[in-house]
């Protein structure tokens, strides 16, 4: 169950690609324009959990008093602790309000997520599981023809249709048999035919085959043709590149460039600088959100700040397209903009006297800490 990915990527996300590709035929400029899109449309959500998190940021410091007051008062009572405790929540707020907002920002974001990791960006890929039989035993199964889910694939610019990888004789092969895995569209046309339609686009969209499970059981050559070798379980990977996978974009080299080095160890400094604004972008955020310094506890102060350096660098050994890396560091930017233009909104009276009252005690602690001179010390003076 993909809880409404694939219908969002099909049906929402592709026709804006291709409706923005006709005006300007630019794939990157095509990816800023989704996902400004659904940041936009999502505005609404995520304003409200910026909203939740600047008042979390604000009463916080009084709502942990509060509960170390009432857990300490009832501490022999733990059923009035409870109600007190959920009547304080009720007072300040539930901390965990602000995430039904992004709860419902997540298929949108996952979609647009599966959109850019697929045709035309990036290879599409198509997982065919296989089980070989002795021939005994393969005479007591009824034949099936075996389809994989069909994935939209572009084959020309503005043009996509669904390719399903296809075993006609279905996916239990006997010792010894030979057959073909293929590539059709849902309306059962070779894969094939659609290429030599567009004789243009027929080298960029060559189909590939990889067995990522059980190589000692199978062969397969480069046409999908495949001889069963030994029974067992075998899994292969069928993979049709992006149609843009090669374009580039401002210092992008490649849309579908996937990860920080190349095969012979040189570094993709396009796919590093993104990695680099990602990260930045992301602790910026924080800092206008103040999440980077929300708790007492020092360590995780310092885990908080150190998120931005974790998960930028997991993108180097987790990599992406580089058409995906954009849109993460597209969203993060606009993100970081919408964080910063509602911390100057003003805030509503009851926590502007929260704050008033925070700075008035910060300032006469600080008082109270500075050094003084003693009277005495005045009074020996003029003696």
């Amino acid at each position: 169950m993909d809880f409404g990915i694939g219908f969002l990527s099909n049906n929402v996300m592709l026709p804006i690609i291709d409706l923005f590709y006709s005006v300007v035929p630019s794939y990157g400029l095509a990816i800023i324009a989704l996902t400004l899109i659904i940041r936009f449309s999502l505005y609404p959500l995520s304003v409200g959990q910026i909203r939740n998190m600047r008042r979390m940021k604000i009463v916080q410091p009084i709502m942990q008093k509060r509960m170390a007051e009432v857990k300490e008062k009832y501490k022999d009572d733990p059923q009035k602790q409870q109600e007190e405790m959920m009547n304080t929540q009720k007072e300040f707020g539930n901390p965990l309000a602000g995430c039904f907002p992004l709860l419902l920002q997540m298929p949108v974001l996952l979609a647009l997520f599966a959109t850019l990791r697929g045709s035309p960006f990036a290879t599409a890929n198509y997982n065919v599981n296989l089980q070989i039989l002795p021939s005994e035993q393969i005479e007591r199964i009824q034949p099936a023809a075996f389809a994989t889910k069909p994935s939209s694939i572009y084959i020309d610019e503005g043009e996509r249709v669904k390719i399903a990888a296809i075993l006609p004789g279905g996916n239990k092969l006997a010792v010894g048999e030979h057959t073909k895995l293929e590539y059709q569209t849902v309306d059962g046309k070779p894969f094939e035919e659609l290429l030599e339609e567009h004789p243009e686009n027929e080298n960029k969209l060559l189909p590939q085959w990889k067995i990522t499970k059980g190589a000692e059981r199978i062969s397969i050559d480069s046409e999908g043709n495949i001889e069963a070798l030994q029974p067992g379980d075998v899994t292969i990977q069928g993979n049709i590149p992006g149609l843009a996978a090669d374009t580039g974009f401002l210092f992008i080299k490649a849309l579908g460039r996937v990860g920080a080095f190349d095969d012979d160890g040189a570094v993709r400094w396009d796919i590093v600088t993104m990695i680099g604004m990602f990260g930045i972008s992301l602790y910026v955020s924080q800092l206008l959100s103040g999440q980077s310094n929300t708790s007492d506890n020092p360590q995780q102060n310092a885990v908080t700040k150190i998120t931005p350096v974790l998960f930028s660098g997991m993108f180097l050994f987790f990599p992406l397209p580089a058409g995906v890396l954009m849109y993460m560091v597209i969203g993060n930017i606009f993100q970081t903009l919408q964080t910063y233009i509602l911390s100057k909104e003003p805030l509503p009276e009851e926590l502007q006297k929260i704050v008033d009252a925070q700075e008035k005690e910060a300032l006469s602690a600080e008082a109270k800490a500075l050094p003084f001179e003693p009277k005495s010390s005045k009074k020996k003076a003029t003696s």
